[in-house]
């Protein structure tokens, strides 16, 4: 398991994105060298975790529990074949591109090591956007987003530190729960009789769903 690439955004002018100000960070490309990663604040205040990368939207996008953002490269191979195109790494907006690592299965609270100093933890799967479907230019990208199921995933930052293209990641701890990140984007995405499920993984879980799901239970019940 390694990193192929580490990707940065610089805040940019499109005409697809919702943003107020007309910019977006998600054209995310490979960087050479040493980046610095580190908890970036709160939803709302914080950015990125990762110095130099654009967050254009903070109401939606950073802050401490979506640090950082990875997808991996078996992911997007399958969507190059799908597509008929190349997708380049960062071609989905993703901090940090991946070999040998399976994102989609991974358990919320799981934790890897990047390199030889920074941990990260696993928190939630990524939901489309209207920005992500204009990057792509794809009709109806959302919905076949949606409907893959494999959102890459969101990390917190647990250590901090510097890594680069290359670094090996290491597993270093993996909850006793079966609350995975495709469970976790179909529970609210799709299927949302599946949130109470998410309570497993605890306080691990990115905030808002945590809330999502014990708002569903006061509701339904388990």
């Amino acid at each position: 398991m390694k990193l192929l690439s580490v990707n940065l955004g610089r805040a940019t002018a499109v005409p697809y994105t919702d943003n107020p100000e007309g910019v977006t960070g998600i054209d995310k490309q490979p960087v050479d060298g040493p980046v610095r990663v580190s908890a970036p604040g709160p939803k709302g205040v914080g950015g990125s975790g990762l110095a130099g990368d654009a967050v254009c939207k903070l109401e939606h996008h950073g802050g401490d529990d979506q640090a950082v953002y990875a997808m991996a490269r078996e992911d997007l191979d399958a969507w190059e074949r799908e597509l008929g195109r190349p997708l380049a790494h960062g071609a989905f907006g993703e901090n940090l591109t991946t070999e040998g690592l399976d994102v989609t299965g991974a358990r919320i609270g799981e934790r890897w090591r990047v390199g030889p100093a920074v941990v990260l933890e696993v928190t939630c799967g990524r939901i489309p956007c209207r920005t992500f479907q204009g990057h792509l230019g794809e009709k109806q990208w959302v919905k076949r987003f949606t409907q893959r199921g494999a959102p890459g995933a969101y990390l917190r930052v647990i250590e901090p530190g510097e890594i680069r293209a290359g670094d090996p990641v290491e597993l270093v701890r993996r909850p006793e729960h079966d609350v995975t990140v495709a469970l976790q984007f179909r529970a609210v995405t799709t299927e949302r009789t599946l949130l109470p499920r998410l309570l497993a993984a605890g306080e691990a879980l990115h905030p808002e769903s945590l809330r999502a799901a014990r708002e569903y239970v006061a509701k339904h019940g388990a």
